[in-house]
C-alpha cells in the first residue's frame, strides 16, 4: 500500500471530520502558477526553506499581516535589490501574494506582501490520555481540517488506527496538489505516557504497551513527510508563540492546564526546549499543599481532579472532552477545582518568575474559555497574597488558544522548520 501522502489517496475509506472548505486549488495562486509551484524543492525537504533571508522576510510578513519591500528591507538592514530578489521568489513558489498598491506621501506607490494560505500546508497530531486530534493549517496558521477522537485511554494500537484513517482522510480531501504543499507531520505527546496509571485509571497493560512503542517511527513509515515530535505541553506553547498573544513578547512562561499540568519557555522570541526537549517540565514543580507539605503541581492544577471530582458526584467525565464541551453542569464541582488549582497554579508562577525574568505567564488549558478565565483571575488574586519581594513585576496572562493549542501547537513544528528564522528582529517597530 502506498504510503499516506502520495497521491493515489482517493480510493481510502472516508474518515469522519469536521472539515471547513478548502476551496479551489487555484484560489489565491497567481495567474502564473503551476501545479507544479509551491513547496516543491522547499518545505518537502528536511531543511525547508534554507536560505535565512527568505525565512526572515517570511517571518515578517507573518508577524506584521500585510508588509512593503522597503519595509522589509529597512527592517532587516537588506539592500532593496535583495529584499526584491527575495520576494519575487517567494511570490513565484506561491508562499506569498501581493496586495493593492498603496499611494504614499513621497514616491511611487508600495506594494504590501502577505502569506499565501494556500502555499503550505502542515498537519498536527495531538496525543492526548483522554482524546485526540489531527488538524491541518495552512501557512496563515487557519484550521483547514481536523479529526477528533474521544476515548478513554486508547492501546497503541487504537492510537495508531485513528491517526492511519484520520491522515487517508485528510490527504484525500487536500487532493493532489495541495497535497504536495505539505511541509510535514508534528506530534504533541506527553512525555512518559505510560506513567501516572492511578490518575489516569487506564489498565497496566495498556500502559506498559506505551511504554516500547515507538509512535514517531510508526508515523514515519505511514507517510511521505518530515515528522517532528515534541513535548505536548511544549507544542501548546509554541501555538502561543505563533498564533496568540504570545506573539506580543520576546519572553514568556507558558502553563497548560490539561489532564495533566505542563509548560513551555519561549526566550529570545524562541521555544525553549532544553537538550532533551523537556525544558519547562511546570507539572512536576512543587507547590504547598493543603494541610500542609507539599505536592507537585500535577496534583493541584490538573483535569484529572476534575474529572474525578465528576464522577464521584455522579456526573458523567466525558463531557469535559468534548470539541464544544458545556461544563455548565459541573458547576459544583468547577468552583472547588479552581480554588485548588489556583493556589497551586499561584505559588508555581512565583517560582517560575523567580529563575525566569520574563514579563508574563500565561495560562491556557483544555477548558471552554469561562473557565480559564475564572482561573486566571483566581491565580492572579492567590499571586497577590504571596511574598514577591526580589522578584522582577510580571504579569499572569491568560492563554488564547484553548483546548486547540496543543494540535495547533504540533501543526506549527514544520512551519518552525521550514519558514521561521531568528525572531528577534520581528519586535522592531514596523510603524
Amino acid at each position: 500500500m502506498a504510503a499516506i501522502g502520495q497521491d493515489d489517496v482517493g480510493s481510502e475509506t472516508e474518515t469522519e471530520a469536521g472539515t471547513l472548505p478548502l476551496g479551489t486549488p487555484d484560489e489565491g495562486l497567481g495567474s502564473d502558477a503551476t501545479p507544479e509551484a509551491g513547496l516543491s524543492g522547499r518545505g518537502t525537504t528536511q531543511t525547508g526553506v534554507r536560505l535565512y533571508h527568505e525565512r526572515l522576510a517570511l517571518s515578517l510578513i507573518r508577524t506584521h499581516g500585510s508588509i512593503s519591500k522597503a519595509e522589509i528591507a529597512r527592517l532587516t538592514g537588506l539592500s532593496a535589490q535583495t529584499v526584491s530578489v527575495i520576494v519575487r521568489g517567494l511570490e513565484r513558489d506561491n508562499l506569498v501574494i501581493k496586495g493593492a498598491s498603496v499611494k504614499g506621501r513621497v514616491g511611487q506607490p508600495s506594494q504590501p506582501y502577505s502569506l499565501n494560505p494556500d502555499g503550505a500546508f502542515s498537519i498536527g497530531l495531538k496525543v492526548g490520555r483522554r482524546s485526540g486530534d489531527l488538524v491541518v493549517i495552512d501557512l496563515a496558521g487557519k484550521t483547514r481540517d481536523e479529526v477528533h477522537m474521544p476515548y478513554h485511554f486508547p492501546t497503541p494500537e487504537q492510537f495508531l488506527g485513528f491517526a492511519e484513517a484520520g491522515l487517508k482522510g485528510i490527504s484525500r480531501r487536500l487532493g493532489p496538489l495541495f497535497l504536495r504543499r505539505v511541509a510535514g507531520l508534528g506530534i504533541a505527546a506527553p512525555f512518559d505516557l505510560w506513567k501516572w496509571q492511578e490518575e489516569t485509571g487506564a489498565p497496566q497493560n495498556v500502559m506498559e504497551a506505551w511504554k516500547d512503542f515507538n509512535l514517531t517511527s510508526e508515523l514515519m513509515a505511514l507517510c511521505d513527510w518530515p515528522v517532528i515530535a515534541c513535548n505536548d505541553a511544549t507544542a501548546a506553547c509554541a501555538a502561543e508563540l505563533l498564533f496568540g498573544t504570545g506573539r506580543q513578547y520576546r519572553d514568556f512562561a507558558y502553563l497548560y492546564v490539561g489532564y495533566f499540568a505542563g509548560g513551555g519557555l519561549v526566550l529570545n522570541g524562541q521555544l525553549h526546549q532544553g537538550p532533551t526537549g523537556n525544558a519547562a517540565a511546570f507539572g512536576s514543580l512543587p507547590v504547598p499543599k493543603a494541610g500542609g507539605g507539599s505536592e507537585q503541581l500535577i496534583h493541584s492544577a490538573s483535569l484529572y481532579l476534575l474529572e474525578r471530582a465528576l464522577a464521584q458526584a455522579g456526573l458523567e467525565p466525558a463531557l469535559m472532552w468534548q470539541r464544544t464541551a458545556d461544563w455548565s453542569a459541573a458547576e459544583a464541582q468547577i468552583g472547588p477545582w479552581i480554588a485548588r488549582a489556583a493556589a497551586g497554579l499561584a505559588s508555581a508562577v512565583a517560582s517560575i518568575a523567580s529563575v525566569v525574568d520574563c514579563p508574563a505567564v500565561f495560562i491556557d488549558g483544555a477548558m471552554p474559555p469561562g473557565v480559564r478565565r475564572r482561573l486566571v483571575e483566581a491565580t492572579r488574586r492567590q499571586a497577590l497574597r504571596l511574598n514577591m519581594d526580589g522578584i522582577t513585576p510580571f504579569a499572569i496572562e491568560e492563554g488564547s488558544i484553548g483546548v486547540d493549542a496543543r494540535a495547533l501547537g504540533a501543526a506549527s513544528l514544520p512551519l518552525f522548520a521550514n519558514f521561521m528564522a531568528d525572531r528577534d528582529v520581528l519586535f522592531k517597530d514596523a510603524g
